[in-house]
Parts: structure tokens; sequence; C-alpha cells
């Protein structure tokens, strides 16, 4: 393991600022309570009917509220999950998911606020949860980051792992339509767990995050979509020896082997500073996609800017442009 310490300068913690701009046994079920209170565009943004099929239905699962904080007991250390529900919920119909991870030293609000998707699942009619890391300064054990929570190797798969077991009891989920995505620390964990609990995840997307482990044997080929700015001095597009991040390219081709995709790659979206390309003719579909963001910072496309973070494109909505991907990617 290539392990960063990410609390050296380039944080920005000094600042006021963070770097990101800002099944086990002893699970228990937890409980629920309210919480406190130019033109974007996106590849494949049409695309967004994939299967005539409807999945099967639920039976016994109650009504929800559109938010909600989940606390759940893991590994001793009771953990946090803001529910997001559409107002099209019907408890008795299999719904998509989509678990989104905030950066280090970020918190699931913020996610929640920075990527907007709440808005895009009204929208579409898909459930996301945006769950918290742990720490003071709050982050995720992703491999090479980040911070206490990859230095003390804190068992985030784990907490993930019952974290769906829990949706899946309490809602009616989608079990082959559910997603990971993340940004920084966050984008990490997404390939993590597509990695280690493939069966769980039917495809995952990550912005300025690329893959932290050495050994990923996901089981079966895994659509995997990126997002990341040329000009991110924190998890440099290139790389960094001095931090121990792999590359934008070492991690995108480790997906394509992976994956059994062509090397040659499609255009799919070009609009001034981003643009995408697809490696396809992939085994089961499972397409790798990469969208480049020309001096773009350490930043969420489209999304509210993060402080001191650099420059934020607006030619790509990367929320809808990775739940264009999800849809076009449901669990073979």
């Amino acid at each position: 393991m290539r392990m960063a310490i990410v609390a050296v300068g380039l944080l920005g913690l000094a600042s006021g600022c963070d770097f990101d701009g800002n099944a086990a046994d002893g699970a228990t079920d937890g409980d629920v309570h309210a919480p406190d209170g130019g033109s974007s565009a996106s590849p494949d943004a049409a695309t967004t009917v994939i299967d005539a099929t409807p999945a099967p239905a639920c039976v016994g699962r109650a009504a929800q509220p559109r938010d909600a904080i989940w606390d759940l007991d893991w590994d001793g250390v009771t953990r946090h999950a803001r529910v997001h529900v559409p107002a099209s919920y019907d408890p008795s119909a299999a719904t998509p998911l989509v678990l989104n991870f905030h950066g280090y030293a970020m918190n699931a609000e913020w996610q929640e606020q920075v990527t907007h998707y709440d808005a895009v699942a009204d929208a579409e009619g898909f459930i996301v949860v945006h769950a918290d890391g742990t720490g003071a300064i709050q982050g995720w054990n992703a491999g090479d980051c980040c911070g206490g929570a990859a230095l003390g190797e804190v068992d985030d798969v784990g907490f993930v792992t019952v974290l769906l077991d829990r949706l899946e009891a309490e809602l009616c989920i989608d079990a082959d339509r559910v997603y990971a995505s993340g940004f920084s620390n966050g984008g990490f964990l997404a390939h993590r767990l597509a990695c280690e609990i493939a069966p769980r995840l039917a495809a995952i997307a990550a912005v300025s995050g690329v893959m932290g482990i050495d050994d990923c044997s996901p089981g079966r080929p895994m659509p995997v979509m990126t997002f990341h700015g040329t000009s991110d001095i924190t998890v440099p597009f290139d790389g960094s020896f001095v931090l121990g991040f792999r590359s934008e390219d070492e991690t995108i081709a480790g997906w394509v082997t992976r994956n059994g995709c062509d090397e040659a790659t499609t255009t799919t979206f070009d609009v001034g500073d981003a643009h995408c390309e697809r490696h396809g003719g992939c085994v089961l579909g499972a397409t790798v996609e990469r969208c480049t963001l020309e001096g773009g910072g350490h930043q969420w496309p489209g999304g509210e800017a993060i402080p001191a973070s650099g420059q934020v494109n607006g030619d790509l909505d990367a929320t809808a442009a990775m739940w264009a991907f999800f849809a076009d990617h449901p669990r073979p």
C-alpha cells in the first residue's frame, strides 16, 4: 500500500479550508431522525431509460420521510447517513440507489450541497444517500487516502456493507441498480468498493479520486466513470510520488484491463474545457468512461465551488452525467 499522510500543507486547513475545499458482527439497525433544518450538459444525458422490465415489487415496506438522518452502530462507533427519498418514491416499487461519499475533511451535508444530487434524484426518481466518514477531520479508509481513517485502517468497506443491508431492509431498493459515487477521498472509496464489494454494485463514478489499493479483483467487470481536472493540485491528474497517489491514466488503464475493454476510445462529450471519452467493447458492457476538465481544479464539475480549490468547470454537470451513465449500466 502506498499510504499518503494527507495532513500535510496541501490540505489548506490553516486557511480554514480542507483540501477538498473544505457484513460484519456487531452492527445494529440504529435510529432515524430528521435532519437540521456557460451552459451545463452531460454525455448521454437523454439516455436514462434502460430496461422496460419492472423490478420485483416489495412487500411490507413503510412510507419514508423525504429526508432523514440515520444512525448506525458499526465497529464501536455510531455512524451517520443522510437519506434522501424522492417525492415519487413508492415503498412497493423497487427504486435505484446512489451512495454519494464526501471528500476528506468534508461531511455528508457539504457533499449533498456541492453535488446537487438531491435535485437530480427528485427529477429522475432514485434514492440518494450521503454518509459521513470518521474522525475529527472526517475521512474514509480508501487505501492510499486519507488521514486518520486510512492510517487507522478503519473498516469503511464493512460500514458501507452494513449501510446497504439496512437500506435494502427498510427501503424498496432495486438491487440491480445500486451505485457508488464520490469526490476526492470519497472517489478513492468508490474505486475501493468496486474492487471489494462488486456483487453489491452495478457501477461507480469518481470525481478527483483515483485507485487507492494495490489489489483490485472485483470478480466481474465493473462500469466506471471518472472526472478529473488537469490543474488539480490536491489529487494531481498525473499522480504524485510524494503523496503516494496514482495517476488518472493508471487508474483508467487498470479498469480497461479488468473489464476487457478496447484500448481505442470514442468521444462522448466535447464542450469548452470538458472532454469525455469512452472505452467500449468491454465484457458484459462494463464501459469505462473518463471526463477530463482542462484547467479544472479540485472541484465537482457543475457543482458548488469549494473554496481555495481551483477552477470549477461549468461546461459539464458531473452529477447529471454520472446518473446518465448509471442509468445505462444496471447490474448484469
